[in-house]
This record gives C-alpha cells, sequence and structure tokens, in this order.
C-alpha cells in the first residue's frame, strides 16, 4: 500500500510521515511530497519517496500521486481566495491517478462553522463529496502550539490577548491529530467518516492565562478584546495584516463555541488521551 503525504515540508506533514513509520508502514511505501524538496531530503535519505508537489501545478500534481493508494490532504497554506482551488486540483488529480482513499485534514465544525477559514474548509469537503473518491474527513481543532508557541511574548507581557470572550477550546498538540492521520491511512474501516477532533480538556482563554500563570508561577491574565481590535494588536506586534484578520475571525468563531467538540474522536483514533494542555504547557516551559 502506498500512501502520499502531501505538506511533508510543513509540521503536520512531516509528524505524520513519522507517525506512519512508526506503525509499519515500509519507509519504501511512503510519497512525502512538498513545494521545496529540498526541505525533506532528509525522508528521501531515509528510504522514502520524495517527490515535488505544488498544488497550482495541475501536470506536476498528476506525477506525484502516480501510483499511490491512499492520499493525506493537509489544508494548503496559501492565501484563503486561492485555498480552495488549489484543494480542488489536489482532489482532480488523485482522481486521475486512481488514489482509492483521499483523507483531508479540514477543521472544527466545517459544516456549520462562520469564520472565513472554515468556508474553505466546508467547500474543499463539498467538492470531495461530489468528486465521489472514497475519503475520510479529520475536522481538526486549534493546536496547542498556537498558544504554547507565543509562551515568551505571554509571560514578557503578562497577558494572553484574544476575540473569543468565554468560548471553550478543545485543543491538541500538532503530533496528536498526526498520529489522528496515520491511523485512518493504516486501517480500514474509516472511509466514509467524518471525525471531529479535539482535545478531551476543553479550556476558554481565560482558563489558559489562568494555567499560564500557574505553571510558569508568574501572573498572567486574559484581556478580551473586540475583534478589530484583536486584529489591531495582532498587526502591531508584526503579524501579516490578513492573517491577523484571520485569526481574530477564528476567535470570533471559537466565542461561538466552534472549537469546541466533546467528540472523543482524536482519543478514539490514536488509542489514549490527547496530551492536555497542562502537560504541553510544562513542556513547552522545559524548553
Amino acid at each position: 500500500m502506498s500512501i502520499v503525504v502531501t505538506g511533508a515540508t510543513g509540521r503536520l506533514g512531516r509528524l505524520t510521515v513519522e507517525a506512519l513509520l512508526r506503525r509499519g508502514i515500509p519507509a519504501a511505501d511512503i510519497i512525502a511530497t512538498g513545494r521545496d524538496i529540498a526541505k525533506i531530503k532528509d525522508l528521501a535519505d531515509r528510504g522514502i519517496t520524495v517527490r515535488r508537489a505544488d498544488f497550482a501545478d495541475a501536470d506536476g500534481l498528476a506525477e506525484a500521486f502516480a501510483g499511490a493508494d491512499r492520499l493525506l490532504l493537509i489544508s494548503a497554506s496559501v492565501p484563503l481566495v486561492e485555498r480552495v482551488a488549489h484543494h480542488r486540483r489536489v482532489i482532480d488529480a488523485a482522481a486521475s491517478a486512481g488514489v482509492s482513499l483521499v483523507v483531508y485534514t479540514s477543521a472544527a465544525h466545517a459544516d456549520t462553522a462562520t469564520t472565513v477559514i472554515g468556508t474553505t474548509h466546508r467547500e474543499t469537503e463539498e467538492y470531495l463529496r461530489d468528486r465521489g473518491i472514497p475519503s475520510v474527513v479529520l475536522r481538526n481543532g486549534w493546536y496547542l502550539e498556537n498558544y504554547t508557541g507565543q509562551l515568551p511574548q505571554i509571560l514578557q507581557n503578562g497577558a494572553v490577548a484574544g476575540a473569543a470572550g468565554e468560548g471553550r477550546i478543545s485543543a491538541a498538540p500538532i503530533a496528536d491529530y498526526a498520529e489522528a492521520a496515520a491511523a485512518v491511512l493504516t486501517a480500514e474501516g474509516h472511509t466514509g467518516a467524518v471525525y471531529e477532533l479535539g482535545g478531551d480538556e476543553s479550556f476558554t482563554l481565560a482558563e489558559l492565562a489562568a494555567a499560564i500563570s500557574a505553571a510558569a508561577g508568574q501572573p498572567v491574565a486574559y484581556a478580551d478584546l473586540p475583534m478589530a481590535e484583536f486584529a489591531r494588536v495582532l498587526a502591531a506586534a508584526g503579524v501579516p495584516a490578513e492573517l491577523a484578520e484571520l485569526l481574530a475571525d477564528a476567535d470570533r468563531g471559537m466565542s461561538r463555541g466552534e472549537m469546541y467538540t466533546d467528540s472523543g474522536d482524536l482519543r478514539r483514533l490514536i488509542g489514549r488521551p490527547p496530551v492536555p494542555l497542562a502537560e504541553a504547557l510544562a513542556v513547552a516551559l522545559r524548553h
């Protein structure tokens, strides 16, 4: 069984490749793809097939997917106006290559989400269904790294800023989502499933601030801001304007419960509880 992982140059893709190897998939049966394959030369050195795949290049995608049985489509990191078109090209190329299963990393509650990001995922899910390719949809929740990666700035400022109000967030580490992807790529019985993935222990951003405060031993507060003001704060901190708007919009979705799930799907897929917030914070603070 040959498995293609798109976006292997990114963190989720690389972690999925590693998870596939741990599950006993031979290196020769894994095809790792990305736009800049120099970033994954080390995978080629380990016997993994490395191919260039640019979501904007339909012909190149067909070549990259040749001979594949299953494919993981990791949502594209491109301007959102281009994202759905990129995903459609990947799905079309997978169909032309005779791929028997496409696994797509979507977003939590993509079918009802009101966020701009959620809309692109919903449109991709609809196209995947319309094409009639056997598929599995992994609606990934928020990454804990979205917060642990900001710890130096949070501790320096003594505050977590956001626009999520009292919305609860079911976040998990990227590695746990990668394990889930590897699980559905390597086992039978998942075709047609839509999984809502997230951590078992949800939290509000105020609770996140309190957890950081307890873990770091210094006071950290939550500053709940209007969406537009939060976008301005992000932009002032150096976040590109478009991304700042998207992140603020994501927080608005969180305030509506769009990043909360109690499905337990992630725990069942990976066979253990997802890493909780307190543990992730402790690890991040040690590094």
